[in-house]
């Protein structure tokens, strides 16, 4: 299969963080579809003695925690969960920012300043103890986690959405579109839309990597589902030993670290190939 030198996936993989970011990831994927193949009995499985540092046992290839569970298993169920709490997290978000920014921004006027106002009193709270609070009241599952990562992210992609409709709205084509007699649905979701999906899609990345932390840190703290083991579940139980058996640690902090650092170099190389103005360089 041949590319078009200006077409979106050869521009994409030929951008070196791009192609670093794209390759972590569907790492990070692999782990989470093959956890259940390559350890079928599950992280929680007691299964040898426990603190056995990594290389010490091939058996147990990233070592065992304080109470001997295999911290390769707890490594990759943990991806699923957070790749799931991270993907369901930002499509919410994208959806109800969209809607948001979307309406504000194409009727103006008091809509706007409802709107907005509703946006901006989100934006004053904080977005990590929001969290805290709506997991802790409600309890913790991952649907709760995931709804209470949602609602406390949302207004980036709200306002950025709208400021792209404040603009698009005034263009030609969308005055023609009136002309016409198309409904306001059929124009916001037609037809401006489609024409500000570039920077929607780059700002995935970043809400995705956002909710992956959100999730790890609540998981930490101890406000994680307790019937899943993810990476934040892994660091709080680690942190007790964590001068005797770091590595506890450092082994889901490592791969949260990656695939954070990851979704961010996909970003920056969606950024790249998305903006018109560097579709020439």
């Amino acid at each position: 299969m041949t590319f078009d030198r200006k077409s979106f996936l050869y521009r994409f993989l030929r951008h070196p963080s791009g192609l670093v970011g794209i390759i972590i990831i569907l790492t990070t994927i692999a782990m989470a579809v093959l956890a259940g193949w390559v350890y079928p009995d599950g992280p929680w499985t007691i299964a040898g003695t426990p603190r056995q540092w990594p290389g010490v046992n091939q058996a147990y290839p990233l070592g065992t925690d304080s109470l001997g569970r295999d911290l390769a298993a707890g490594v990759l169920h943990g991806a699923r969960v957070s790749l799931a709490v991270g993907g369901a997290a930002a499509l919410f978000s994208i959806i109800i920012g969209t809607l948001f920014g979307g309406v504000s921004g194409y009727y103006g006027g008091w809509v706007d300043d409802v709107l907005m106002r509703i946006t901006d009193a989100m934006q004053t709270i904080p977005s990590f103890l929001s969290a805290i609070a709506i997991v802790g009241i409600v309890g913790a599952s991952l649907p709760t986690i995931v709804l209470a990562i949602a609602i406390v992210s949302w207004p980036m992609i709200a306002r950025l959405v709208r400021a792209e409709f404040l603009r698009l709205r005034t263009y030609d084509f969308v005055q023609s579109c009136r002309i016409i007699g198309m409904s306001d649905f059929r124009i916001i979701f037609g037809q401006i839309l489609p024409n500000c999906l570039a920077p929607i899609i780059v700002a995935s990345s970043v809400l995705v990597a956002t909710a992956i932390i959100v999730e790890a840190s609540l998981s930490f703290l101890g406000l994680g589902d307790p019937n899943q083991m993810s990476w934040g579940t892994i660091l709080g139980n680690g942190r007790s030993a964590l001068r005797s058996a770091w590595y506890i640690t450092a082994v889901p902090a490592s791969a949260l670290v990656l695939t954070v650092l990851a979704l961010n170099l996909i970003g920056d190389a969606l950024n790249d190939v998305l903006n018109p103005r560097l579709k020439e360089r």
